[in-house]
């Protein structure tokens, strides 16, 4: 009991009765004694009982927040700035050929990064990674207090924090930031492992010169992938992640010795954290990066290569357009950097320095090529233009241009595919005699006469010759004849079977006009059919991607080996290598001898000369030129009379040159091969010598001018006037007198209009008058059967 204790029992009195000495009376407490009250200044200061209820308060709130944070902070989607990347387009050797995209990063799992590399990192920016948590308080907190010192910004964060603020929030410096990243790091520390946070903060971390990213940091600075950097380039880099332009020496040459103390840095921690010797820490010298280069973006031809395997990712299901565009991909292509210089010098030297700035119509010319190795189907070197940036359009891509006489060999091939006959009941084959006068009606499989008469060059007439002087000389004829012998619907069937796509614009196999080339495909498209001949027949799509990845991980390509199938019979196909090789031996193709080596082709110019085409190949390459004549202004076709300051401009011209040079510096140092043809389809040379090494676009039209590739009737400027669209497409060999307006087309599917090696075939309206044509008052051909007149 305590001092005022009461007594209730008489057993615990005294003996006797009585109280004890110094109680009060019975039942009474004895009062307090009273506390002396606090005066003046010591009235503020607090007892420890209320600092340790203040205290304990304040312990109760602070923890409630950090429950509750926890709780309610989630981690957020990441920004969608750090999630971007760009895409790496690498040619075939690895080199890279462009980079595109807003962002230039490239994301890479961590295990492609050195361990030395990581090491570097962690000295830099985090030692204690592996052993520490997702926070480091101490460090906030002296962060924190040298701000309000004014002692300027200093890093309290660590890795995970850095990362967290990379990838999922600004790069503000505020209170609620701070608090945010306090809690979603704590959070991702738990939940994600180590090792995907380093990744993360690899792939996230700006390095400077618009770098995100190791991968992209490494090829900015060193021009190597993360995989190869040394560890003094890897610790360089490490150094650049706490300022990066002012660690930039080459950007910043004032800062060098601040750059290299950093480094010292770097490898002194590494030193410290048993992760480098110090030996050879001593033997390390400063690794000076690269210097500050523009990004590889899209301008010179590197914009149409780009295009060009893009679109190839779409049509071949590899890629979406979505996926393209969110990055991330890593793109090996099939273009080889050396025969790609050798085209684009081809191109330069045989055709662009020939053209003056000052003559109009040189400014209309524009060219585009696609050579594919024959036996891969892989597309080693493609030209679409001088400039991406200043023209879009891929010349090498594009399909709105008449194929014209390229497309003979086609009918060739369907003939001896399909064993087809002549009227008189003889197996076509490469002696087969024609009649090969101009404006001969074209008579169809009925005997019955089809009145389609089509004209060969300046109304020539050739008699009766076999089908291998027809093809030499490109005899409209013959070939507008073999294609009603065969069958417009065969005719197609073998150009889809050799490689053309069935979407080109033109290839309507109900039209006889489908064997004068009135089909537009691009120069992929025909390189890669003339690629299925010099194959024997055998048909590989033509690819242009090697490898591809995303994100690191491997994106499937198209098995090549089951796509490739037999479309036409060796035979077939070796009978047609066997006639095209007089073309080039002594028919309108010679220019393309230049190449010094066994070679295969056929020439072709369109209408009005608007296009001008040499496909050709060899046992290894085959190889599409063309020449186009576009307004660079309207993007309207144009003709190419007088371009380079000559009257005509046709395929055995620039285009045979321009190949000729390119298939031989291409095959240089590789042994010469001569076709494996069946039966030996051999073809006598009748002229030793090829043209000059310059190629002299005289020389060669002398020898190797399309003799059939015909210009198109006067027809005047009053397609425009009548309201047709001048670059609507007409029927061949609508009639009518010269000069005439054609009159407006009727509404059902308009023919296209024949090529030069076709006269039979009208202008496109608002053209000028050709250098030849019927005589005035003659009409100049006869609507195919079953085409409405003037369609």
């Amino acid at each position: 009991m305590g001092r005022h204790r009461t007594v209730s029992d008489e057993s615990d009195l005294p003996r006797g009765g009585g109280r004890w000495p110094g109680w009060p009376s019975r039942g009474v407490r004895r009062p307090r004694r009273p506390r002396r009250r606090r005066t003046g200044w010591r009235r503020a200061i607090p007892t420890w009982r209320m600092v340790s209820g203040a205290f304990l308060a304040f312990s109760v709130v602070v923890l409630g927040a950090l429950v509750a944070g926890y709780v309610l902070v989630e981690i957020p989607e990441p920004k969608s700035a750090a999630a971007a990347q760009g895409n790496v387009y690498l040619y075939a050797d690895g080199s890279q050929l462009a980079r595109v995209g807003e962002v230039d990063r490239e994301k890479i799992a961590l295990d492609r990064v050195p361990v030395k590399v990581r090491h570097a990192v962690l000295a830099a920016e985090d030692r204690d990674f592996y052993h520490d948590p997702a926070v480091d308080v101490t460090a906030m907190v002296r962060a924190g207090w040298n701000m309000l010192r004014g002692g300027g910004r200093q890093s309290g964060s660590t890795i995970t924090q850095q990362y967290v603020k990379n990838y999922y929030l600004d790069q503000r410096q505020t209170v609620t930031r701070k608090v945010k990243e306090l809690f979603i790091s704590v959070k991702l520390g738990r939940e994600v492992s180590k090792d995907d946070i380093l990744e993360g903060y690899l792939n996230t971390s700006y390095f400077g010169r618009n770098a995100y990213g190791i991968q992209s940091a490494a090829q900015a600075y060193y021009g190597k992938d993360a995989a190869d950097l040394s560890l003094a380039e890897g610790a360089y880099l490490a150094a650049l992640l706490n300022a990066p332009a002012a660690y930039d020496v080459r950007s910043n040459p004032q800062n060098a010795e601040r750059a290299v103390a950093r480094w010292e840095y770097v490898l002194d921690g590494m030193v410290s954290e048993g992760w480098l010797s110090e030996e050879r820490r001593k033997g390390m010298t400063f690794p000076e990066p690269d210097p500050v280069t523009p990004g590889e973006g899209l301008a010179g031809e590197r914009g149409y290569l780009v295009e060009a395997v893009n679109a190839y990712l779409l049509e071949s299901g590899i890629a979406t357009e979505d996926a393209l565009a969110d990055g991330g991909f890593r793109i090996t292509t099939t273009i080889e950097p050396d025969r790609q210089r050798m085209l684009r010098d081809a191109v330069d030297r045989r055709l662009m320095d020939r053209l003056d700035e000052g003559r109009e119509v040189d400014a209309w010319v524009r060219a585009g090529a696609s050579s594919v190795e024959t036996e891969s189907g892989r597309v080693v070197a493609m030209y679409g233009g001088r400039d991406y940036t200043e023209q879009y359009v891929n010349n090498a891509t594009r399909r709105d241009y008449q194929a014209a006489s390229t497309f003979k060999p086609i009918v060739y091939a369907a003939a001896l595919e399909h064993r087809a006959e002549t009227r008189d009941g003889e197996r076509i084959g490469p002696g087969t005699r024609y009649e090969g006068d101009s404006g001969r009606e074209v008579v169809d499989r009925d005997g019955e006469g089809s009145g389609w008469a089509p004209e060969n060059e300046g109304d020539e007439d050739y008699g009766t010759l076999t089908v291998t002087e027809a093809m030499d000389k490109s005899v409209n004829a013959v070939f507008a004849q073999m294609g009603a012998d065969v069958g417009p619907d065969r005719v197609r069937e073998t150009a889809l079977a050799l490689g053309v796509p069935e979407d080109t614009p033109g290839l309507d196999g109900a039209r006889g006009s489908i064997s004068l080339g009135t089909a537009t495909p691009s120069t992929l498209d025909l390189a890669e059919a003339y690629a299925t001949l010099a194959r024997h027949g055998v048909h590989r799509p033509a690819r242009l991607v090697d490898e591809i990845s995303r994100d690191g991980e491997h994106v499937p390509l198209p098995d090549e080996e089951t796509r490739e199938r037999r479309v036409i019979s060796r035979a077939a196909a070796d009978g047609t290598t066997a006639v095209l090789r007089g073309v080039v031996e002594q028919g309108t193709g010679t220019a393309a001898r230049s190449a010094g080596r066994p070679a295969a082709g056929k020439t072709g110019t369109a209408e009005r000369d608007r296009a001008a085409w040499f496909a050709g190949y060899t046992p290894e390459l085959a190889t599409v030129v063309a020449l186009f004549g576009q307004d660079p202004v309207s993007g309207e076709q144009r003709e190419l009379y007088g371009a380079a300051g000559l009257e005509r401009v046709s395929g055995g011209g620039f285009p045979a040159e321009i190949w000729g040079q390119y298939t031989g510096d291409a095959l240089e140092g590789e042994p010469e091969r001569d076709f494996d043809l069946e039966g030996g389809g051999s073809v006598p040379r009748i002229s030793p010598e090829g043209p000059s090494e310059d190629g002299d676009e005289g020389r060669a039209r002398e020898r190797g001018e399309d003799a059939n590739e015909e210009d198109e009737s006067e027809e005047g400027d009053e397609g425009e006037e009548s309201g047709r669209d001048p670059d609507a497409d007409e029927s061949p060999g609508a009639s009518r007198e010269p000069g005439s307006s054609p009159g407006p087309a009727p509404e059902t599917s308009p023919a296209p209009s024949a090529p030069a090696d076709e006269p039979g075939g009208p202008e496109r309206p608002g053209g000028g008058p050709g250098p030849s044509g019927p005589p005035p008052g003659e009409p100049r051909s006869l609507p195919w059967p079953g085409v409405p007149e003037g369609s």
